[in-house]
């Protein structure tokens, strides 16, 4: 990494949040951390780190709560759910209220690591990014990392930038869930339902009315395909 990722670890399992925090700062992270969500909002009044691993059941304020907030005012702070809950509809419930990514307990050291790796290479634009260019009502400038609806620039978190980057790259192909995990969430394979929340998410800031789309059209049993022409 250019410069170092700050991250910071909310967990209320004292175990847990030590060996976390012990780990990332041997791989050069900076780690500030905290064990409960009243401590970790009150710091996150002025912080901003690259990254939040935040356990989804917290003493005090809850994860879930902690996550909305931060959706509201740091958008670009890439957040990861640490949930004990294995059920896929608990793990659905976590990316609804903003995350960009959950890892269910237990979980191995190393694909945490790798999942903050992913998310920071994506949000620091590792990647060749195009000119800017227009689609229909977008304006895009990639290099900045903005997207403009119209004359109103659009409030896009990370991993939403980047889903909504590779649908205007390729508008009126069919994409399915396994193509949109992999290009968008370097996953080769992956809980389908994480696109499904996400374009759900997307939905709601692109269309005028979310539950009959225009521009991001599902085609059931297939994927999904993004057109500027909309549908009347």
């Amino acid at each position: 990494m250019e410069t170092t990722a700050e991250i910071m670890v909310v967990e209320d399992d004292a175990t847990v949040l030590a060996v976390v925090s012990d780990y990332l700062r041997g791989r050069g992270y900076q780690v500030t951390e905290h064990d409960d969500g009243t401590a970790a909002r009150r710091a996150l009044r002025t912080a901003r780190p690259d990254v939040l691993v935040l356990d989804r059941m917290l003493p005090g304020v809850s994860g879930d709560e902690l996550c909305r907030e931060v959706r509201r005012t740091a958008p670009q702070t890439s957040i990861i759910m640490l949930t004990a809950l294995g059920a896929v509809e608990d793990r659905i419930d976590g990316l609804e209220h903003g995350a960009d990514d959950y890892i269910a307990k237990p979980f191995a050291l190393r694909e945490l690591r790798l999942r903050i790796d992913a998310l920071l290479r994506r949000s620091r634009g590792k990647h060749v990014s195009p000119g800017p260019f227009t689609l229909g009502p977008f304006r895009v400038q990639p290099a900045h990392r903005r997207i403009w609806l119209r004359d109103n620039e659009m409030t896009l978190t990370n991993r939403e930038y980047e889903l909504f980057l590779f649908l205007l790259q390729n508008p009126d192909r069919l994409l399915t869930r396994d193509d949109i995990l992999r290009e968008v969430w370097g996953w080769s394979f992956g809980e389908t339902s994480t696109v499904t929340v996400h374009v759900r998410r997307l939905r709601e800031k692109i269309e005028p009315e979310p539950r009959f789309p225009r521009y991001l059209l599902t085609e059931w049993g297939q994927g999904y395909r993004f057109t500027v022409e909309g549908v009347a």
